[in-house]
Protein backbone atom coordinates (compact mmCIF):
# COMPACT_ATOMS: atom_id res chain seq x y z
CA UNK A 1 0.00 0.00 0.00
CA UNK A 2 1.23 3.27 -0.82
CA UNK A 3 2.27 5.67 2.04
CA UNK A 4 1.22 9.91 1.18
CA UNK A 5 4.02 11.84 1.62
CA UNK A 6 3.14 15.18 2.82
CA UNK A 7 4.09 18.04 0.21
CA UNK A 8 3.98 22.15 1.37
CA UNK A 9 1.07 23.84 0.32
CA UNK A 10 1.44 25.57 -3.63
CA UNK A 11 -0.72 28.44 -4.93
CA UNK A 12 -3.67 27.87 -6.74
CA UNK A 13 -1.71 28.44 -10.23
CA UNK A 14 0.53 25.97 -9.93
CA UNK A 15 3.64 27.50 -10.61
CA UNK A 16 5.33 25.29 -8.13
CA UNK A 17 5.92 28.52 -5.32
CA UNK A 18 5.42 28.21 -2.12
CA UNK A 19 2.04 30.20 -1.22
CA UNK A 20 2.68 30.03 2.88
CA UNK A 21 2.92 33.84 3.78
CA UNK A 22 6.37 33.66 5.50
CA UNK A 23 7.47 32.56 1.65
CA UNK A 24 5.43 35.34 0.03
CA UNK A 25 7.11 37.68 2.13
CA UNK A 26 10.56 36.80 1.17
CA UNK A 27 9.95 37.04 -2.61
CA UNK A 28 8.14 40.67 -1.73
CA UNK A 29 11.22 41.56 -0.37
CA UNK A 30 13.47 40.02 -3.20
CA UNK A 31 11.20 41.78 -6.10
CA UNK A 32 12.11 45.11 -4.73
CA UNK A 33 15.59 44.70 -3.67
CA UNK A 34 15.70 43.40 -7.35
CA UNK A 35 13.81 46.20 -8.46
CA UNK A 36 15.77 48.70 -6.25
CA UNK A 37 19.24 47.71 -8.02
CA UNK A 38 17.72 47.60 -11.33
CA UNK A 39 16.79 52.01 -10.08
CA UNK A 40 20.36 52.04 -8.99
CA UNK A 41 21.78 50.42 -12.04
CA UNK A 42 20.12 52.88 -14.34
CA UNK A 43 21.35 55.57 -12.19
CA UNK A 44 24.82 55.01 -12.38
CA UNK A 45 24.75 54.07 -16.13
CA UNK A 46 23.07 57.73 -16.33
CA UNK A 47 25.90 59.29 -14.22
CA UNK A 48 28.44 57.25 -16.45
CA UNK A 49 27.20 58.71 -19.43
CA UNK A 50 27.86 62.29 -18.13
CA UNK A 51 31.20 61.51 -16.38
CA UNK A 52 32.26 60.18 -19.97
CA UNK A 53 30.80 63.07 -21.79
CA UNK A 54 32.48 65.23 -19.12
CA UNK A 55 35.36 63.85 -19.67
CA UNK A 56 35.40 64.29 -22.94
CA UNK A 57 35.06 68.08 -22.47
CA UNK A 58 37.62 68.15 -20.31
CA UNK A 59 39.66 66.52 -22.76
CA UNK A 60 39.06 68.76 -25.36
CA UNK A 61 39.23 72.28 -22.74
CA UNK A 62 42.87 70.41 -21.98
CA UNK A 63 44.17 70.39 -26.06
CA UNK A 64 42.76 73.70 -26.75
CA UNK A 65 44.89 74.69 -23.27
CA UNK A 66 48.08 72.86 -24.09
CA UNK A 67 47.86 74.73 -27.83
CA UNK A 68 47.41 78.22 -26.56
CA UNK A 69 50.63 76.94 -24.25
CA UNK A 70 52.84 76.11 -27.34
CA UNK A 71 51.57 79.05 -28.84
CA UNK A 72 52.46 81.37 -25.87
CA UNK A 73 55.99 79.54 -25.76
CA UNK A 74 56.37 80.17 -29.17
CA UNK A 75 58.26 83.06 -29.95
CA UNK A 76 56.28 85.57 -31.93
CA UNK A 77 57.09 86.33 -35.69
CA UNK A 78 57.98 89.55 -36.94
CA UNK A 79 56.06 91.77 -39.39
CA UNK A 80 58.76 92.86 -42.99
CA UNK A 81 57.88 93.69 -46.25
CA UNK A 82 60.15 92.28 -48.97
CA UNK A 83 62.21 94.78 -51.35
CA UNK A 84 64.02 92.90 -53.61
CA UNK A 85 64.72 89.27 -55.02
CA UNK A 86 68.61 87.73 -54.78
CA UNK A 87 68.46 84.93 -56.06
CA UNK A 88 66.82 82.42 -53.70
CA UNK A 89 67.07 85.01 -50.82
CA UNK A 90 65.35 88.21 -50.51
CA UNK A 91 65.73 91.17 -49.01
CA UNK A 92 63.44 92.53 -46.57
CA UNK A 93 62.37 95.46 -44.48
CA UNK A 94 61.36 94.82 -40.79
CA UNK A 95 58.86 96.91 -38.99
CA UNK A 96 61.85 98.97 -37.23
CA UNK A 97 63.11 100.01 -40.63
CA UNK A 98 65.91 97.99 -40.55
CA UNK A 99 66.67 95.88 -44.39
CA UNK A 100 68.23 92.48 -43.82
CA UNK A 101 69.04 89.46 -46.45
CA UNK A 102 67.08 86.86 -45.47
CA UNK A 103 66.13 82.95 -46.52
CA UNK A 104 62.80 81.48 -47.72
CA UNK A 105 60.99 79.12 -47.08
CA UNK A 106 60.82 76.51 -49.99
CA UNK A 107 57.38 75.45 -49.67
CA UNK A 108 56.30 79.10 -50.44
CA UNK A 109 54.88 79.74 -53.88
CA UNK A 110 57.30 82.21 -55.68
CA UNK A 111 54.85 83.83 -57.54
CA UNK A 112 53.98 85.68 -53.70
CA UNK A 113 57.48 86.76 -53.33
CA UNK A 114 57.24 89.96 -55.39
CA UNK A 115 58.76 93.29 -53.78
CA UNK A 116 56.23 94.97 -51.19
CA UNK A 117 55.07 91.49 -50.23
CA UNK A 118 53.60 91.49 -46.47
CA UNK A 119 55.34 88.54 -44.33
CA UNK A 120 56.00 86.88 -41.61
CA UNK A 121 59.42 86.27 -40.23
CA UNK A 122 61.08 83.98 -37.55
CA UNK A 123 61.81 86.30 -34.72
CA UNK A 124 65.31 84.31 -34.19
CA UNK A 125 66.74 83.51 -38.25
CA UNK A 126 64.32 86.10 -39.55
CA UNK A 127 63.48 83.69 -42.69
CA UNK A 128 60.32 84.74 -44.61
CA UNK A 129 57.91 81.99 -42.81
CA UNK A 130 55.00 82.72 -44.34
CA UNK A 131 53.40 85.69 -47.02
CA UNK A 132 50.65 87.59 -45.13
CA UNK A 133 47.62 89.37 -46.78
CA UNK A 134 48.29 93.12 -47.79
CA UNK A 135 46.11 94.41 -45.37
CA UNK A 136 46.05 98.32 -44.73
CA UNK A 137 47.45 100.12 -41.73
CA UNK A 138 44.94 101.02 -39.30
CA UNK A 139 45.33 104.31 -39.09
CA UNK A 140 44.80 104.24 -42.82
CA UNK A 141 41.34 101.61 -42.80
CA UNK A 142 40.30 104.00 -39.92
CA UNK A 143 40.73 106.84 -41.96
CA UNK A 144 37.67 106.07 -43.81
CA UNK A 145 34.50 107.85 -42.69
CA UNK A 146 31.91 105.66 -43.36
CA UNK A 147 28.88 107.98 -42.04
CA UNK A 148 28.98 111.37 -44.14
CA UNK A 149 29.29 114.25 -41.59
CA UNK A 150 26.31 116.37 -40.97
CA UNK A 151 27.94 119.28 -41.57
CA UNK A 152 26.87 121.53 -44.34
CA UNK A 153 27.60 124.58 -46.32
CA UNK A 154 24.56 126.12 -44.73
CA UNK A 155 25.96 125.83 -41.20
CA UNK A 156 28.55 128.10 -42.12
CA UNK A 157 28.62 131.59 -41.70
CA UNK A 158 31.07 134.26 -43.57
CA UNK A 159 33.28 132.26 -45.70
CA UNK A 160 30.67 132.61 -49.04
CA UNK A 161 33.96 133.29 -51.19
CA UNK A 162 35.62 130.08 -49.70
CA UNK A 163 32.68 127.95 -50.23
CA UNK A 164 32.43 128.96 -53.96
CA UNK A 165 36.42 128.46 -54.12
CA UNK A 166 35.94 124.83 -52.49
CA UNK A 167 33.32 123.46 -54.76
CA UNK A 168 34.76 125.12 -57.72
CA UNK A 169 37.92 122.94 -56.92
CA UNK A 170 36.49 120.05 -55.39
CA UNK A 171 32.54 119.38 -56.61
CA UNK A 172 32.83 120.50 -60.06
CA UNK A 173 35.61 117.81 -61.08
CA UNK A 174 33.51 114.93 -59.83
CA UNK A 175 30.27 116.60 -61.06
CA UNK A 176 31.49 117.29 -64.55
CA UNK A 177 34.56 116.30 -65.66
CA UNK A 178 33.54 116.04 -69.17
CA UNK A 179 33.45 119.91 -69.03
CA UNK A 180 37.10 119.99 -68.01
CA UNK A 181 38.07 117.10 -70.44
CA UNK A 182 36.25 119.82 -73.44
CA UNK A 183 38.58 122.45 -72.70
CA UNK A 184 41.38 120.59 -72.61
CA UNK A 185 42.70 121.51 -68.70
CA UNK A 186 43.17 119.61 -65.85
CA UNK A 187 41.24 119.80 -63.02
CA UNK A 188 43.13 121.28 -59.31
CA UNK A 189 44.50 117.66 -57.64
CA UNK A 190 44.48 119.29 -54.36
CA UNK A 191 42.97 122.78 -52.15
CA UNK A 192 44.90 123.90 -49.38
CA UNK A 193 43.06 125.79 -46.90
CA UNK A 194 44.66 128.09 -44.25
CA UNK A 195 44.33 130.36 -41.51
CA UNK A 196 43.89 131.06 -38.27
CA UNK A 197 42.53 128.25 -35.55
CA UNK A 198 38.80 128.23 -35.45
CA UNK A 199 37.77 129.96 -38.43
CA UNK A 200 36.03 126.92 -39.66
CA UNK A 201 39.02 124.84 -41.80
CA UNK A 202 38.06 121.57 -40.65
CA UNK A 203 34.24 122.48 -41.16
CA UNK A 204 34.65 123.45 -44.87
CA UNK A 205 36.32 119.97 -45.49
CA UNK A 206 33.36 118.51 -44.12
CA UNK A 207 31.15 120.51 -45.46
CA UNK A 208 32.33 119.63 -49.12
CA UNK A 209 32.32 115.68 -48.50
CA UNK A 210 28.59 115.93 -47.44
CA UNK A 211 27.78 117.16 -50.31
CA UNK A 212 29.80 115.13 -52.46
CA UNK A 213 28.79 111.38 -52.84
CA UNK A 214 31.96 110.18 -52.57
CA UNK A 215 34.46 108.49 -49.84
CA UNK A 216 35.89 110.54 -47.51
CA UNK A 217 39.44 109.61 -46.08
CA UNK A 218 40.37 111.87 -43.12
CA UNK A 219 43.93 111.84 -41.10
CA UNK A 220 45.78 114.24 -39.29
CA UNK A 221 49.57 115.03 -40.46
CA UNK A 222 50.90 114.03 -36.90
CA UNK A 223 49.63 110.38 -36.97
CA UNK A 224 51.83 109.97 -40.28
CA UNK A 225 54.86 111.29 -38.85
CA UNK A 226 56.45 107.99 -37.60
CA UNK A 227 59.43 106.93 -35.65
CA UNK A 228 60.61 104.09 -37.80
CA UNK A 229 61.98 104.41 -40.84
CA UNK A 230 59.93 104.16 -43.72
CA UNK A 231 56.72 104.22 -41.95
CA UNK A 232 55.32 107.18 -42.79
CA UNK A 233 56.20 106.79 -46.42
CA UNK A 234 54.08 103.62 -46.44
CA UNK A 235 51.21 104.94 -44.85
CA UNK A 236 50.87 107.94 -47.19
CA UNK A 237 51.37 105.07 -50.21
CA UNK A 238 48.61 103.04 -48.82
CA UNK A 239 46.30 106.27 -47.81
CA UNK A 240 46.33 106.89 -51.75
CA UNK A 241 46.40 103.45 -52.79
CA UNK A 242 43.15 103.05 -50.55
CA UNK A 243 42.12 106.32 -52.05
CA UNK A 244 42.48 104.84 -55.63
CA UNK A 245 40.60 101.67 -54.79
CA UNK A 246 37.48 103.61 -52.58
CA UNK A 247 37.36 106.00 -56.07
CA UNK A 248 35.83 108.65 -56.54
CA UNK A 249 37.25 109.50 -53.12
CA UNK A 250 38.43 112.40 -50.84
CA UNK A 251 42.06 113.02 -48.96
CA UNK A 252 41.73 115.49 -45.77
CA UNK A 253 44.52 116.16 -44.45
CA UNK A 254 44.61 117.95 -41.04
CA UNK A 255 47.57 119.87 -40.07
CA UNK A 256 49.58 118.65 -42.81
CA UNK A 257 52.59 121.32 -41.33
CA UNK A 258 53.40 118.31 -38.99
CA UNK A 259 54.73 116.34 -42.10
CA UNK A 260 54.80 119.46 -44.60
CA UNK A 261 57.68 121.49 -42.93
CA UNK A 262 60.39 122.92 -44.51
CA UNK A 263 63.69 120.79 -45.34
CA UNK A 264 66.20 122.00 -43.42
CA UNK A 265 70.40 120.66 -43.95
CA UNK A 266 70.91 120.09 -40.39
CA UNK A 267 68.38 117.52 -39.03
CA UNK A 268 67.84 115.09 -36.48
CA UNK A 269 67.28 111.28 -37.59
CA UNK A 270 63.23 112.09 -36.41
CA UNK A 271 63.31 115.48 -38.95
CA UNK A 272 64.97 112.87 -41.89
CA UNK A 273 61.85 110.26 -41.95
CA UNK A 274 59.69 113.15 -41.33
CA UNK A 275 61.07 114.33 -44.94
CA UNK A 276 60.81 111.10 -46.60
CA UNK A 277 57.33 110.94 -45.32
CA UNK A 278 56.95 114.61 -46.86
CA UNK A 279 58.55 113.10 -50.13
CA UNK A 280 56.67 110.30 -50.70
CA UNK A 281 53.31 112.80 -50.42
CA UNK A 282 54.89 114.77 -53.10
CA UNK A 283 55.44 111.60 -55.19
CA UNK A 284 52.35 110.25 -54.88
CA UNK A 285 50.59 114.23 -55.79
CA UNK A 286 52.12 114.03 -58.68
CA UNK A 287 53.51 110.88 -59.77
CA UNK A 288 52.68 108.13 -62.54
CA UNK A 289 49.47 107.05 -61.28
CA UNK A 290 46.71 109.09 -62.15
CA UNK A 291 44.60 111.42 -59.34
CA UNK A 292 41.63 111.89 -61.78
CA UNK A 293 38.84 110.68 -59.52
CA UNK A 294 40.69 111.62 -55.95
CA UNK A 295 41.18 114.77 -54.68
CA UNK A 296 43.19 115.97 -51.79
CA UNK A 297 42.18 118.60 -49.44
CA UNK A 298 44.74 119.63 -46.76
CA UNK A 299 44.68 122.08 -44.01
CA UNK A 300 46.92 124.48 -41.76
CA UNK A 301 47.08 126.96 -39.57
CA UNK A 302 50.95 127.58 -40.14
CA UNK A 303 50.94 127.99 -43.60
CA UNK A 304 54.69 129.82 -43.47
CA UNK A 305 56.18 126.53 -42.08
CA UNK A 306 55.31 124.88 -45.39
CA UNK A 307 57.97 123.68 -47.79
CA UNK A 308 58.13 125.68 -51.40
CA UNK A 309 57.31 122.41 -53.20
CA UNK A 310 54.40 121.30 -51.38
CA UNK A 311 52.49 124.56 -52.72
CA UNK A 312 53.71 124.68 -56.54
CA UNK A 313 51.04 124.39 -58.67
CA UNK A 314 50.11 120.89 -59.57
CA UNK A 315 49.78 119.87 -56.53
CA UNK A 316 48.07 122.48 -54.10
CA UNK A 317 46.17 124.24 -57.30
CA UNK A 318 43.92 125.89 -54.76
CA UNK A 319 45.02 127.74 -51.84
CA UNK A 320 41.80 129.37 -49.62
CA UNK A 321 42.36 131.24 -46.90
CA UNK A 322 39.89 131.53 -44.30
CA UNK A 323 40.48 135.09 -42.43
CA UNK A 324 39.05 135.79 -38.92
CA UNK A 325 35.26 136.99 -39.86
CA UNK A 326 34.55 140.47 -40.05
CA UNK A 327 31.39 142.38 -38.58
CA UNK A 328 29.42 141.39 -41.09
CA UNK A 329 30.45 137.51 -40.97
CA UNK A 330 30.41 137.31 -37.09
CA UNK A 331 26.55 138.17 -37.47
CA UNK A 332 26.15 136.17 -40.06
CA UNK A 333 27.75 133.52 -37.81
CA UNK A 334 25.83 134.15 -35.05
CA UNK A 335 22.80 133.64 -36.74
CA UNK A 336 24.05 130.52 -38.34
CA UNK A 337 24.11 129.39 -34.93
CA UNK A 338 21.34 130.48 -33.43
CA UNK A 339 18.88 129.59 -35.90
CA UNK A 340 17.56 126.78 -33.56
CA UNK A 341 17.79 128.89 -29.90
CA UNK A 342 14.80 130.75 -28.39
CA UNK A 343 15.87 134.11 -27.84
CA UNK A 344 13.72 137.42 -26.90
CA UNK A 345 13.65 140.67 -28.24
CA UNK A 346 16.27 142.17 -26.52
CA UNK A 347 18.83 140.51 -28.60
CA UNK A 348 20.63 141.78 -31.62
CA UNK A 349 23.29 140.07 -33.77
CA UNK A 350 24.34 142.99 -35.22
CA UNK A 351 25.42 144.65 -31.58
CA UNK A 352 26.78 141.50 -30.48
CA UNK A 353 28.90 141.04 -33.72
CA UNK A 354 30.38 144.34 -32.56
CA UNK A 355 31.18 143.35 -29.24
CA UNK A 356 32.95 140.56 -30.59
CA UNK A 357 36.25 142.33 -32.56
CA UNK A 358 38.75 139.78 -33.35
CA UNK A 359 36.86 136.30 -32.31
CA UNK A 360 37.07 133.20 -34.46
CA UNK A 361 33.89 131.45 -35.62
CA UNK A 362 34.59 128.93 -32.86
CA UNK A 363 34.93 131.50 -30.37
CA UNK A 364 31.42 132.83 -31.63
CA UNK A 365 30.45 129.36 -30.63
CA UNK A 366 31.23 128.99 -27.46
CA UNK A 367 29.67 132.37 -27.00
CA UNK A 368 26.13 130.85 -28.15
CA UNK A 369 26.92 127.80 -25.77
CA UNK A 370 27.55 129.59 -22.91
CA UNK A 371 24.73 131.98 -23.38
CA UNK A 372 22.15 129.30 -23.78
CA UNK A 373 23.88 127.16 -20.17
CA UNK A 374 23.30 130.48 -18.78
CA UNK A 375 19.40 130.85 -19.49
CA UNK A 376 19.29 126.73 -18.77
CA UNK A 377 21.03 127.51 -15.53
CA UNK A 378 18.24 130.10 -14.80
CA UNK A 379 15.45 128.13 -15.74
CA UNK A 380 14.20 130.40 -18.22
CA UNK A 381 12.69 129.90 -22.00
CA UNK A 382 14.62 131.89 -23.75
CA UNK A 383 18.09 133.96 -23.70
CA UNK A 384 18.02 137.54 -23.44
CA UNK A 385 21.17 140.18 -24.48
CA UNK A 386 22.35 139.89 -20.90
CA UNK A 387 23.15 136.35 -21.10
CA UNK A 388 25.20 136.91 -24.43
CA UNK A 389 27.05 139.94 -23.14
CA UNK A 390 28.28 137.90 -20.07
CA UNK A 391 29.21 134.64 -22.02
CA UNK A 392 31.54 137.11 -24.14
CA UNK A 393 33.08 138.75 -20.72
CA UNK A 394 33.73 135.06 -19.85
CA UNK A 395 35.51 134.58 -23.30
CA UNK A 396 37.43 137.47 -22.97
CA UNK A 397 38.41 136.48 -19.53
CA UNK A 398 39.61 133.24 -20.96
CA UNK A 399 41.42 135.04 -24.54
CA UNK A 400 43.24 137.03 -22.08
CA UNK A 401 44.48 134.26 -19.61
CA UNK A 402 45.52 131.85 -22.79
CA UNK A 403 47.51 135.18 -24.27
CA UNK A 404 48.92 135.66 -20.53
CA UNK A 405 49.89 131.78 -20.69
CA UNK A 406 50.94 131.01 -23.61
CA UNK A 407 54.03 129.99 -24.64
CA UNK A 408 55.70 133.45 -25.19
CA UNK A 409 54.95 133.65 -21.08
CA UNK A 410 57.31 130.91 -20.10
CA UNK A 411 60.27 134.05 -21.14
CA UNK A 412 58.34 137.09 -19.53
Amino acid sequence: MATEVDTPPTDQEGDGIPSSPTHRKSIDNLQAELKNLSDTAQQLLTEKLFLENECAQLKKRTNRLDEELRNLRTPPFVIGYIQDRVGDNAVVRNSNGTVFLVSVNRRLDEDLLLPGARVALNQDTLSIIEVLDNSWDPLVSGAEIIEKPSTTFSDMGGVDEQIKQIRQAIELPFENPEAFRKFGIEPPKGVLITGPPGTGKTMLAKAVSNSTKVTFLGLVGSELAQKYIGEGGRMVRELFDLARKRAPAIIFIDEIDAIGSKRLDMATSGDREVQRTLMQLLAELDGFETLDDVKVIAATNRPELLDAALLRPGRFDRIIDIKLPNSDARERIFEVHCKHMPLSGSVSFRKLAISTEGYSGAEIKSVVIEAGMQAISDGRSSCNYNDFSDAISSIDCKRKESEHNGPDSLYR
